[in-house]
């Protein structure tokens, strides 16, 4: 007699070997599917992971009896209600070949979210998650403090420190917020069409941020100018685009570098310089500890890099007071 049976595999460890950090972009909202499947780490993105789960979600385990004198596979009996033995009223046996009755697999599971739909985080739509959220890393965050606090041989029990770990996890998350923001949203459309080609400077902006190598506050001012091609951007939002890339860790001359890439990107203009001038806590309250030492640090790009004219009246502007 032929039985043949088909156990549905447990994909829970395989989704969760799937499922790993990479999955939790940090500037999410400007992603896209390209981008997400790179780095889910598996080039074709949903598609290749519903593959997979397509290919392994059945194992299929045959025995096979055959007649002791001919060797010829016995067919299935037939029982009382016309359906055959070991095969499913909806999984009909299809002949596969001599010797093996095969069973049509029932079609998988697909449920719909409302939403989720165009959600670049899902795998797919089998998958009913959110992606998380910075202040999913607070309990974590504050357990890290807390283990810091023990280390420098304080009680985190008493009372002045007793909610301090949760206080510093929220206060590095607000130091470390321009990882949540990208170009797109802090320009939110402010870019206008205007017939100006004379330089725009907008000077003295307040810059506070996180050394990456100590972990300690440099502060300062940025003065940013352009000259534009036809496009000039809202005044505001050269200040914004300060605040997304101080607010993380960082050091002053990538920062200087990055906002200027920033602003071109967003207007394209003839020209973009960016100067800061910082002091940095990690020269003041350690190390050589030389509390008036400030550090200055200059980009500039298309004709302020090409013309000295351009560069020297860029420079007058932001040193008259």
């Amino acid at each position: 007699m032929n039985q043949s049976r088909y156990e549905i595999s447990d994909d829970a460890d395989v989704l969760n070997q799937e499922i790993d950090d990479t999955n939790f972009p940090r500037s999410n909202s400007s992603l896209g599917n390209g981008s997400v499947s790179s780095l889910n780490g598996f080039g074709g993105g949903t598609t290749a992971f519903a593959a997979r789960r397509r290919s392994s979600s059945l194992r299929k385990t045959e025995s096979e009896s055959f007649d002791d004198e001919s060797g010829q596979q016995q067919p299935p009996e037939a029982n009382g209600t016309g359906e055959t033995n070991g095969t499913a009223t909806d999984n009909t046996a299809t002949a596969a070949g001599p010797g093996v009755n095969r069973a049509e697999p029932a079609p998988l599971r697909t449920t719909s979210f409302s939403g989720h739909e165009k959600c670049t985080f899902h795998h797919d739509l089998e998958l009913d998650h959110k992606p998380s959220t910075r202040e999913d890393l607070l309990p974590l965050m504050s357990r890290s403090y807390r283990m810091l606090l023990s280390s420098l041989g304080e009680d985190p029990e008493r009372q002045g420190l007793l909610k301090t770990p949760e206080r510093a996890a929220k206060a590095m998350l607000f130091f470390t917020k321009g990882y949540d923001q990208s170009l797109e949203e802090a320009l939110n459309g402010a870019v206008f069409d205007e017939d100006h080609d004379e330089m725009v400077v907008v000077k003295d902006i307040e810059m506070f941020s996180m050394c990456e190598h100590h972990l300690v506050p440099f502060y300062g001012k940025v003065s940013i100018g352009y000259l534009p091609c036809k496009k000039i951007l809202g005044l505001s939002k050269l200040a914004r685009i300060v605040e997304i890339f101080s607010r993380r860790l960082q050091v002053q001359e990538r920062l200087t570098k990055q906002i200027a890439v920033a602003v071109t990107q967003a207007v394209q203009p003839a020209g973009v310089a960016v100067i800061i001038e910082g002091v940095h806590m990690c020269m003041v309250m350690r190390g050589v500890q030389k509390i008036n030492s400030k550090t200055v640090t200059s980009t500039m790009l298309g004709v302020f890099r090409d013309d000295p004219k351009t560069r020297e009246e860029f420079l007058t502007l932001c040193n008259n007071k």
